[in-house]
């Protein structure tokens, strides 16, 4: 580093504190921001994970107040820029969103301000950054940083991902490559490993300042039906204080919800993706501004919300996975004062998740076949963009076109200019090439599976709910119990057959570590026992955890603690 650097590089951090204390009014610094500040003064490419509700956003207002350029900030959802927006204009910082909630005059104004160098920030979408004429109007402006929020969002594959993410590396590059700022409240190590693939991140300055938040009360109660989870909701809603989060994970679930919380007089308004934009705007600033207590959504709701005073988040439905349910649930309590997270558990729920993982991902003959298209469409126009190809191409799905592209690019067979456009190398294609890039998408749908079965596995423990999050996150502080979830206030027992009262045969939590030694190496066909279950045959391993089979074709997945030998 030049000394000129270094010396500007002083001169911007001693601009920080300043702008901390008289631009964003606050006294000090939480736990990792100045970390994440630092690195990104410094031109590095940062990833923070950060528990929700710990100021990420702050994170990149400074630098983009200190910087000569523009920040981007790259979010998923239209609901977070609305809100930073607002902020932000309110501290004076000029600021301007580009997504589809605009009306046509107010993105020619946005557009306006970007290209006459009025915007220090500039909130889009993913869709938006890896637009090739968004794009061309970026390559007249001096850029500083891309700020990707929610990051951990490029790495989850679910029915809902969005392919334009696996575009943001390439759209970066043809921006001359400005430094990354990553994003997220929660990441496991091989989605950390994966976010800095997917976005082409330089050793990345990796700042984890771990997950827990000793406000949030967390618990699980069993369902048996919809008519009892129905009556259970409507019932902790009358009985909880203040406002709150229902998720649902279906559109049907959370319009079902709504209407019956309308028609009992609550105080309530829906979001989800099926409501118009102007629908979902004006139920938004409804629950945001107070007006509404109680807000019934999709996960299209809350990414970026900074809401301060949500009491409590309820969960209809099991999430796909246990980020989903970290991120969702640590909607709550962002004020540090305590509040609920519960998640209603009804073992077919499982099924509308397992649904979801059907989606239909392209096979290696697809691929071959898509390449064989392409390199015909490439005799008369060997460059064409996204939209030319899919004009052409209409009978297969935009978002499996987007995949297959990306894939087929991943092995070479196509590559992107500064535009994004797509070139097709004339070249013949080894065969084998197709399998091993389809393999790639039944490797995240299988993990996809495993996810689906841990978040199950969460849901009917009897361990601290706490300490399962922490060892999911791979979060290794010395933490025994929280003593305040269900399952630390009132174990789990089972009924005797004298109708006595006894308590599950499962290690308590400060003997967890040995407990895992004991069972750490289960093998397939090898028979173990489980409380409630009779004596079962091991049918497969995977991580933490163990399937098994028992009498009458009953086959089910448990957490390893939960298994001991026979």
């Amino acid at each position: 580093m030049s000394t000129t650097s270094l010396k500007v590089i002083a001169q911007r951090k001693k601009q920080v504190h300043r702008l901390l204390h008289e631009v964003f009014g606050i006294t000090k610094f939480r736990n990792g921001q100045q970390a994440v500040i630092d690195s990104v003064l410094e031109g590095r490419d940062t990833l923070a994970i950060m528990p929700t509700g710990s100021g990420k956003s702050l994170c990149y207002q400074i630098p983009a107040a200190v910087f000569d350029g523009v920040t981007i900030v790259v979010s998923p959802l239209i609901s977070l820029m609305k809100d930073q927006l607002e902020k932000l204009t309110a501290l004076g910082m000029h600021a301007s969103q580009l997504n589809s909630s605009l009306t046509h005059a107010e993105e020619r104004a946005a557009l306006d301000d970007i290209a006459n160098g009025n915007s220090k920030i500039i909130f889009c979408t993913p869709e938006r950054l890896t637009s090739p004429d968004f794009l061309q109007l970026l390559a007249t402006v001096n850029i500083a940083l891309v700020v990707i929020d929610e990051a951990h969002c490029i790495s989850q594959w679910g029915h809902d991902f969005r392919p334009a993410y696996l575009e943001l590396a390439a759209a970066i590059r043809s921006l001359h490559r400005p430094p990354i700022l990553a994003l997220t409240a929660t990441a496991t190590e091989d989605i950390i490993a994966d976010m800095e693939k997917q976005l082409g991140m330089i050793k990345p300055h990796v700042i984890n300042t771990g997950i827990y938040r000793k406000n949030l009360r967390y618990r699980v109660i069993q369902t048996t039906n919809e008519e009892e989870k129905l009556a259970l909701v409507t019932r902790m809603i009358r009985e909880s204080k203040g406002t709150g989060i229902i998720y649902g994970t279906t559109v049907k679930a959370v319009n079902v919800l709504y209407e019956h919380l309308q028609q009992s007089g609550e105080s309530v308004a829906c979001y989800h993706g099926k409501l118009s934009a102007t629908e979902r705007k004006q139920n938004q600033e409804l629950f945001m501004s107070g007006t509404c207590r109680l807000m019934v959504a999709t996960n299209a709701f809350g990414m970026g919300i900074d809401k301060s005073d949500i009491r409590f988040v309820i969960h209809l439905q099991v999430p796909a996975c246990l980020e989903t349910y970290y991120q969702e649930s640590g909607r709550a309590g962002r004020d540090g004062l305590p509040a609920d997270c519960t998640l209603l558990y009804f073992q077919d729920d499982k099924r509308v998740q397992q649904f979801f993982l059907t989606k239909n991902y392209p096979e290696a003959h697809e691929l071959q076949m898509l390449s064989q298209q392409l390199q015909e469409m490439s005799v008369k126009k060997p460059s064409m963009s996204f939209t030319e190809i899919k004009d052409r191409l209409t009978d297969i799905p935009g978002s499996k076109l987007k995949i297959s592209l990306k894939l087929l690019k991943d092995g070479g067979v196509l590559r992107q200019d500064r535009k994004l456009n797509y070139l097709i190398k004339p070249k013949q294609t080894q065969p084998e090439i197709f399998s091993e890039l389809s393999a790639t998408y039944q490797q995240k749908q299988d993990a996809a599976r495993v996810a689906l079965e841990k978040m199950v596995a969460y849901a009917q423990s009897g361990f601290c709910r706490w300490k399962l999050l922490l060892d999911y996150f791979d979060d290794d502080r010395d933490f025994k119990q929280c003593c305040q979830c269900d399952n630390c206030l009132s174990p789990p027992t089972a009924k005797a057959e004298d109708n006595s009262t006894l308590e599950i045969l499962i290690p308590p939590v400060h003997t967890l570590k040995e407990h895992k030694e004991l069972i750490s190496t289960f093998e397939v066909g090898s028979q173990v026992r489980l409380k409630k279950f009779e004596v079962g045959t091991v049918i497969a391993v995977e991580g933490e955890q163990v399937t098994v089979e028992f009498p009458q074709n009953l086959i089910k997945t448990f957490l390893r603690e939960f298994v001991m030998p026979a």
